[in-house]
């Protein structure tokens, strides 16, 4: 019999709201309400992984206008999930995460913003155009083990990124997607966000290969965005 869990995350009131349009304090609430979830799935011997979505706009797969999130726990640990827990296991003696961060504010190309707590990049391996990646700068591999100052740092950032690509390109549809360990893992791990525009559709070469064809270089993504925050 099939098992798990899929709960649907009410987060605004506000029926024409979505991620960029929470204030600080929201944004906050937003994080610790998932990291509840979390807690409580990562308690439940039938949930190995928590995969947290975000779905805006029917071009990303939305079925319902008001916003919301979905929380699925699931009884496996997905090959993305394990594909990423492989690249965290190579890199031995250090972290992907944290070096991602320090080489990318030394080459100073991909940086969108960044504060104390929270860096977000367009990635250099990006796959599609404006491709994001919020990463927390205090190293965690589960979200529920992060502190209060740390997730209410990326939410603020899951909303400046929102608010960024909707200055830079219009009310663009997208996905977001929250990385965090699998429950049980116990190497080297570190959470993070990843955020996907849809403006681009996959066509045969990708889907029969899977290798992604990104016609806007990330540099040119996020100084796109620098400057729309700059001018802001």
């Amino acid at each position: 019999d099939a098992t798990g869990t899929h709960e649907v995350f009410i987060y605004s009131p506000n029926h024409h709201s979505g991620l960029g349009d929470l204030d600080d304090d929201h944004a906050a609430e937003f994080m610790q309400a998932l990291k509840r979830r979390l807690t409580d799935h990562a308690a439940e011997s039938g949930v190995r992984y928590t995969q947290v979505i975000v779905n805006h706009g029917r071009e990303a797969g939305a079925s319902l206008a008001h916003p919301h999130a979905q929380i699925l726990g699931l009884p496996f640990v997905p090959t993305e999930m394990l594909d990423e827990e492989r690249a965290f296991a190579r890199f031995a003696g250090g972290c992907v995460g944290c070096t991602t961060i320090d080489a990318e504010e030394a080459a100073d190309e991909r940086v969108v913003f960044s504060d104390d707590d929270v860096v977000c990049i367009a990635p250099y391996w990006s796959g599609a155009p404006y491709e994001l990646l919020i990463i927390p700068r205090r190293h965690e591999s589960h979200l529920q083990s992060a502190d209060d100052a740390s997730l209410a740092a990326v939410g603020r950032a899951i909303r400046d990124a929102v608010r960024s690509l909707n200055s830079a390109l219009g009310d663009v549809a997208f996905n977001l997607g929250v990385h965090s360990a699998p429950h049980e893992h116990s190497g080297e791990y570190h959470w993070h966000v990843h955020l996907w525009p849809n403006l681009v559709t996959q066509a045969g070469f990708e889907r029969g290969t899977g290798v992604m064809i990104n016609v806007v270089p990330p540099e040119d993504a996020a100084a796109s965005l620098r400057n729309v925050r700059e001018n802001a």
